[in-house]
């Protein structure tokens, strides 16, 4: 206790914890768990007595045989800090249990086509950028290794093969261990990456094993990992007020009054740079600095500030579908695309279904809120510590957003990228640090730790957006879709042609499913225009609109009277329509995992389930991973519902790279995709009504549903995990809500739909 207030760490809050509640965390890990290599719970290995000699930018050797392999891309939940060193030490051939992972700064040196592009957290890109270029890092070290011990036996290199850390000359009966051969193999010349040998699949004897994630034990201690942990010699604290309406600006402020109170370094007004039509950047606000968070916070309670709330003040969600139901009576302002004409074929069409769908605004709200601490220094270079999922690539990365604003290079720049406490998409933009960075330099070159609140999390946010479909289908008088329209309604802004384009990830894509499979079908679009930032949502655009296409086909399916699960593996089989260029999804590949996700679900079963209880299927192909779903729900009479189980089976390609994170990165995705059925964002007078997780709820553990996760192995290259099993939860959950009650959910969240039964 220090001046009246506790001050308190994870690590002693977990051991507390244990000691007080019936030792909470004795389950938590066994002494299985740290067979794999990674850090025991007890403690961290000891430093290597040398320090480790380079072999490239990602791989490092000490001559005690530790082997240091650098993480390359943010980490922010997903795994990627074990998966990628664990490609590298499948080819290298290393011993697992000598591997220490390192967290790569934001530097180029780890990026190019090469080596599998940038920095970055996002697209679920990462095992299909990197499936090649890691594991050849991996073979062209372990080449080297043996070329050394070649080398000193006078051997040929064809006559060497390793083991874990070694290199073995079978003919002599002689094995060197990686550690004696690192200073001769770091004097030779790499190898062409390209023409490096890999190994058989056969061989593996790291990937498609479970790897607990490196930083698990870690995590379990309570260690200061995250980025709202980092601490820095002389660092103050920051609190930034910006605008309540998105692109307000300051106008005055009380600042001096706010500088004169006890435990307050600094309060000054921060300018706009540049032209934010997203409005993710460097906002007007005003930031307090003070020797703790906790002072800088609550002297914002005393902040009387005068914003310009600009144009967006009088925007609101009310206004929004008012005006979508508008647009969608009217005229389509484009067409997006088209085959056949869907027009004369609803006109001739047997029977016609008709159907709207509406979905909310959301926030990413990962559980660790916006953060960054930042040094602009006197000499002109600033060091950042952020947990970012995208420090470089393009005008919104951090590098790019700190160079503008603060007028410096790139090569005076210096990015830390630390662990997120989730991202979901959210730490692509990075005006947190860019905030951070601004409040330091202006601050007198001083180095600055930005938290922001919750509150702020949630009312300054890169939103996914809502949308309207409007759809509607023809049947031929054999229950065969013949005909398939939709006219989505959504937000934009003008470009820089003036013309009114989409918001980030407000669209449809024109290839949706069934565009290409049905014989006619039309995809117009409607742009009303929106004041709010947006931006991509984990597995963006698609956790939206499959949603209400799959909802929809489902409607289609009952209105023919065949099984929703058959009747899409009916559309799946149908041949490409005249003048349709089908890209993208591979149909059979799409049909084997719904195959099999009825099997496994038992789906043809579903009619003995008891009254109030359905089952609904939907499948989903984003981000290269084809993903099908079926849920089991349970609806109480008096409405209130739940998942009891959901069965997904998804194909990403020939191998599974870390089964233990492959099967979370599943669970996760539909544990996010049920929550989403709870949320919304709302607007009123240019503001975020909703702010903070009691009017914006998670799912609940106990509320989570079983899960069996299964991956259908195909002969294809490996794709990611992060995002597309999250899409089809969302209409599988519906369309057995449908099935358990009869009541079609065509608007989100759930609650504002109408369940009760009798």
């Amino acid at each position: 206790m220090a001046d009246g207030n506790i001050v308190t760490s994870r690590r002693f809050f977990l051991f507390a914890s244990a000691a007080g509640g019936g030792l909470m965390l004795a389950g938590c890990m066994t002494p299985s768990d740290t067979t794999d290599g990674a850090p025991t719970i007890a403690a961290e290995p000891p430093p290597p007595p040398a320090p480790p000699v380079d072999m490239n930018v990602f791989v490092a050797v000490s001559t005690d045989g530790t082997v240091r392999i650098m993480a390359k891309n943010p980490e922010v939940g997903q795994g990627i800090k074990t998966m990628l060193p664990m490609l590298i030490a499948e080819e290298l051939d290393a011993d697992w249990s000598k591997v220490a992972i390192e967290q790569a700064n934001a530097d180029a040196k780890y990026t190019g086509p090469t080596l599998g592009g940038g920095q970055i957290a996002g697209g679920s890109f990462a095992t299909p950028q990197h499936w090649n270029p890691m594991r050849q890092v991996g073979a062209a070290t372990r080449l080297m290794l043996i070329q050394a011990a070649a080398a000193r036996l006078g051997k040929p290199v064809e006559e060497f093969t390793t083991e874990p850390s070694i290199v073995v000359h079978a003919a002599s009966n002689t094995k060197i261990p990686y550690g004696d051969l690192v200073v001769d193999a770091a004097k030779l010349p790499a190898p062409d990456l390209a023409t490096v040998k890999l190994k058989d699949a056969k061989g593996y004897r790291l990937i498609g094993k479970s790897m607990r994630n490196w930083d698990s034990p870690k995590i379990v201690r309570g260690e200061p990992i995250f980025g709202i942990d980092v601490k820095v010699d002389g660092m103050k604290y920051a609190y930034y007020e910006k605008a309540p309406v998105f692109g307000g600006t300051v106008v005055s402020a009380n600042t001096a009054e706010i500088k004169a109170l006890p435990g307050i370094v600094d309060c000054f007004v921060v300018k706009q740079v540049g032209n934010l039509p997203t409005k993710m950047g460097l906002l007007d606000g005003v930031a307090i600095v003070a020797d703790d968070w906790w002072t800088a916070k609550n002297a914002a309670s005393k902040l009387k500030i005068t914003w310009d709330e600009g144009v967006s003040k009088d925007d609101s969600t009310a206004g929004f579908d008012a005006k979508a139901a508008e647009l969608a009576k009217g005229a389509p302002g484009s067409n997006l695309s088209k085959v056949g004409d869907a027009a004369a074929a609803l006109k001739t069409a047997a029977k016609t279904i008709e159907g709207s769908y509406v979905y909310p605004f959301l926030v990413h709200a990962p559980l660790e809120p916006m953060n960054c601490t930042a040094h602009a220094k006197a000499d002109g270079t600033v060091e950042v510590w952020a947990p970012t999922q995208r420090p470089d690539m393009g005008a919104n990365g951090a590098f790019g957003l700190i160079q503008t604003a603060l007028g410096v290079e790139k090569d005076k720049i210096t990015i830390h990228m630390i662990r997120a406490g989730g991202g979901f998409g959210r730490r692509l933009d990075n005006d947190y640090a860019v905030e951070a960075a601004a409040i330091s330099k202006q601050a007198g070159n001083i180095p600055i730790k930005l938290i922001w609140t919750r509150e702020q999390d949630m009312g300054h946010d890169p939103y996914r957006p809502g949308g309207y479909h409007n759809f509607k289908a023809g049947l031929d008088k054999n229950n065969n879709l013949v005909a398939f329209t939709n006219h989505f309604v959504t937000f934009g802004r003008p470009n820089a042609s003036g013309v009114l384009a989409p918001l980030a990830s407000a669209n449809s894509p024109p290839q949706e499913f069934p565009a290409n499979y049905v014989p006619n079908h039309s995809y117009d679009q409607s742009i009303m225009t929106g004041g709010m930032p947006t931006g991509p949502l984990r597995a963006p655009t698609s956790n939206a609109v499959c949603f209400a296409h799959q909802s929809f086909i489902d409607e289609v399916a009952h209105a023919a009277g065949k099984d929703p699960l058959a009747f899409r593996l009916e559309l799946l089989n149908l041949p490409v329509p005249t003048g349709a260029n089908r890209t993208g999804m591979n149909a059979a590949r799409m049909a084997d995992v719904v195959r099999v996700v009825g099997e496994r679900s038992g789906w043809a079963n579903r009619a003995s389930l008891p009254k109030g209880a359905g089952m609904g299927v939907a499948f989903y192909f984003s981000h290269q991973g084809y993903f099908a779903q079926v849920a089991k729900v349970k609806v109480e009479q008096n409405g209130q519902w739940r998942v009891l189980k959901v069965w997904c089976v998804g194909d990403v390609g020939s191998t599974i790279i870390n089964p233990t994170n492959a099967h979370n990165q599943v669970q996760g995705s539909i544990v996010d995709g049920i929550s989403e059925m709870h949320q919304k964002i709302t607007f009123d007078k240019g503001r975020t009504v909703q702010q903070n997780f009691y009017d914006m709820p998670l799912l609940r553990m106990d509320y989570a549903p079983q899960i069996d996760s299964h991956f259908h192995i195909s002969a294809n290259s490996p794709t990611g995990l992060g995002e597309p099993a999250l899409p089809p939860v969302l209409p599988a959950v519906a369309n057995a809500m449908f099935a358990a009650t009869g009541k079609r959910i065509r608007v989100l969240p759930v609650a504002q739909s109408e369940l009760r039964w009798s």
